[in-house]
């Protein structure tokens, strides 16, 4: 079962790269949750954005639901740079997306780099 767990991790991660590219471990994470009105609406818009992600720096995403609440979204996107994941969270471009999509409020968000130790 423990295999069968890390071989759908594994692929898991490959998906969340998509065409977006490959994370090293000194990129930089950028961690965001929100509320949003009805996930499905949301994630069309979302998936909309992925060109101007890409453009904006991201080089590898995923998408998480809370399992209480599926209108509690975590996003992670990576990107090469803090400079680069605080610009592309500053977007004129991203904040017009969440209001588009549906976000309630202000996002929770937050950077990190993978230990490596």
């Amino acid at each position: 079962m423990k295999i069968k767990n890390l071989l759908i991790t594994g692929l898991m991660a490959v998906a969340a790269m998509g065409s977006f590219g490959v994370a090293w471990a000194e990129d930089v994470s950028m961690f965001t949750r929100h509320e949003v009105v009805d996930y499905g609406a949301w994630r069309k818009v979302y998936n909309s954005f992925a060109p101007t992600q890409k453009e904006l720096g991201v080089i590898s995403k995923s998408v998480y639901q809370s399992n209480d609440d599926q209108n509690d979204v975590t996003v992670i996107h990576v990107f090469h740079s803090l400079e680069k994941a605080k610009a592309f969270a500053s977007s004129p471009k991203l904040k017009a997306a969440m209001e588009k999509a549906g976000v309630k409020g202000a996002p929770q968000i937050w950077y990190a780099t993978k230990s490596t130790k």
